[in-house]
């Protein structure tokens, strides 16, 4: 199950007495797994403040995920054919993502409870932020790299008609170094072979008698040489043409062949040079993500917490994992246990998602109960990867 709930209710008497109440009013049907998710004491401020950064949290928190699943979707997309080891590699602080959400610790190197709320958001924000930029520079680089690989790649396979043929001729299968004589070569339909090999010596004149090889065919075609002198090589193109046999544009160079060669090996040298450093930063960075994606939802559990319970701060934040065939008999035990938190409703009937709009506790696009609620689905993370 990666569908968690994250919810708090005031304390009663004490936290433990509100973790006691919710924990036995669960436990009979084995509606959920409950854990305890510790916030610590953060800088309150006023209540126009709150009222602020609730708005702003929401945002913060619906960007901090989208930067999470990039980091972890470009992951995937990395890995190729090592896709399947996604989940694996998708850890936070050396933790995997259920373990880390249920055993919540807030980073206080990171994020020093004695800044500011607003403060802790801005630092989350600005450092992901440039996690976000550094994505974009290192994945268009990456992906250039393996755009100019896979281009090569595909033009030492395919039809003969638009492959390279570098790796398919030898240096004894031209004429070079002549001054009258050239050496084409000749892309010939394979049903057409018997009509080259008798026909080919009178397409033009001056054509070197028996000097016709084949050199290599696949499925379609058939790759032949044939020598001539230099000045009707146009002449034969066109008249080739005419008969549906293809010259391909070619010059023998040594050179040329060994530099083509030695592009395709270096590129797949970088590519192999950068793939590990980049994973590395993924996986690093991913962890950062997730782990600030968490501390965002901290944040907003207790903002929301002190607008809607009170001062002094007093409730207990919950992670809870519902068992799937109970989300909505769990839901009944919730609205039994914290009905009586939501004023509004008894007074105006069941009309909650209006009162909490004119409270100003930023739920009006989402699902409203009378206790926080939020709902983490680490499922959509690793699958939208």
């Amino acid at each position: 199950m990666s569908e968690y709930w994250l919810i708090s209710a005031p304390g009663d008497k004490t936290c433990q007495q509100t973790w006691d109440t919710l924990n036995n009013a669960t436990k009979s049907g084995n509606l959920s797994v409950n854990y305890k998710f510790p916030i610590p004491d953060l800088k309150v401020g006023t209540l126009d403040q709150l009222v602020g950064l609730s708005d702003d949290l929401g945002k913060l928190d619906g960007f901090v995920e989208s930067v999470t699943r990039k980091v972890a979707q470009y992951l995937g997309e990395v890995l190729e054919d090592q896709r399947d080891k996604l989940h694996e590699n998708l850890m936070a602080n050396n933790s995997d993502l259920p373990t880390y959400l249920t055993r919540f610790q807030w980073d206080m190197a990171k994020y020093p409870i004695k800044q500011s709320l607003r403060n802790i958001a801005d630092i989350i924000s600005k450092q992901l932020g440039q996690i976000d930029a550094d994505l974009k520079v290192k994945s268009a680089a990456y992906n250039a790299l393996k755009g100019n690989l896979q281009n090569l790649e595909k033009k030492q396979t395919g039809s003969l008609l638009t492959r390279n043929l570098a790796d398919l001729v030898k240096k004894e299968h031209f004429i070079l170094d002549s001054e009258y004589l050239t050496t084409l070569l000749v892309i010939v339909p394979k049903s057409m072979f018997n009509e080259w090999n008798a026909n080919y010596e009178k397409i033009t004149d001056m054509i070197v008698p028996r000097s016709t090889q084949l050199i290599h065919q696949d499925n379609d075609y058939g790759l032949f040489t044939v020598s001539l002198f230099k000045k009707v090589a146009d002449e034969f193109k066109l008249h080739a043409r005419e008969r549906k046999f293809v010259v391909r544009e070619f010059s023998y160079n040594e050179a040329d062949l060994v530099a083509g060669k030695n592009e395709i090996t270096k590129l797949v040298t970088d590519k192999k040079k950068q793939f590990g450093p980049l994973v590395r930063w993924l996986k690093v960075n991913f962890s950062e993500c997730f782990c600030a994606w968490i501390h965002v939802k901290a944040l907003r559990v207790f903002v929301e917490s002190v607008l809607r319970y009170g001062l002094p701060v007093n409730f207990q934040a919950v992670v809870m994992v519902p068992s799937r065939k109970s989300i909505k008999k769990l839901r009944d035990v919730l609205q039994q246990l914290y009905a009586h938190l939501d004023h509004s409703a008894q007074q105006h009937g069941s009309n909650a998602q209006d009162s909490a709009e004119l409270a100003g506790l930023g739920f009006g696009s989402s699902e409203y109960y009378p206790y926080v609620f939020y709902k983490i689905n680490i499922d959509m993370i690793e699958k939208n990867a």
